[in-house]
């Protein structure tokens, strides 16, 4: 489990086939100071194992189908990603509940420069418009962050957007994503929770 709350700014090293699947090794110190093999590491918010280490890189395998649903095959060595190791039991929680574990992505459709704040609007698929909502939290490329913005329900082009704040912009990879880029995104856990439930309610 995670918080959204991004600790480093890592940077690929290299993102290679490795039979089915892919290796990725990052770099970033803080993230391997207390890391071990098996251990979770958040890259732009898809939850890895660390399988292999140094001390100031981590290596981990990466699926197929992950590589599919998220922004991974669109970065290249030398990029900068956004890296949160695993919760401890009794750290504070400062974002909120995040698996690691993405829906999919968004385009970034507009930025807008604010007084002291910069607004992001980004895609928003049919499929998961019904679990984000105003003040609700959603996750953008493991970054815990507010919805402040969302479509109207009866647009046909479904968004929403978050209200970033100077030390987001600096801190994470949000600082320089632009128009037209894409970024994974991971919705409320509980939302998908509720949206279930009804799914079943609806079937008896």
């Amino acid at each position: 489990m995670f918080t959204g709350i991004i600790e480093e700014l890592g940077e690929i090293v290299s993102f290679e086939p490795n039979g089915a699947a892919w290796r990725l090794t990052v770099r970033g110190p803080l993230a391997v100071s207390d890391a071990s093999h098996g251990d979770s590491i958040a890259v732009n918010g898809l939850c890895l194992t660390v399988v292999d280490q140094t001390t100031d890189a981590f290596t981990a395998d990466v699926m197929q189908v992950s590589v599919d649903m998220s922004t991974l095959g669109d970065r290249s060595p030398g990029d900068r990603v956004n890296l949160e190791r695993a919760a401890a039991v009794g750290d504070r929680l400062g974002g909120h509940i995040v698996q690691g574990h993405i829906d999919g992505t968004a385009t970034v459709l507009a930025i807008t420069e604010g007084d002291g704040q910069r607004t992001v609007r980004c895609s928003l698929d049919g499929e998961h418009a019904r679990l984000v909502t105003t003040k609700g939290s959603i996750a953008i490329d493991g970054i815990s962050l507010t919805v402040s913005g969302i479509s109207d329900a009866d647009q046909a082009e479904q968004w929403f957007e978050v209200s970033l704040i100077p030390e987001t912009l600096e801190t994470t990879t949000l600082g320089f994503r632009a128009v037209g880029e894409r970024v994974n995104i991971e919705t409320d856990i509980v939302a998908r929770h509720v949206e279930r439930m009804l799914q079943l309610e609806g079937k008896r």
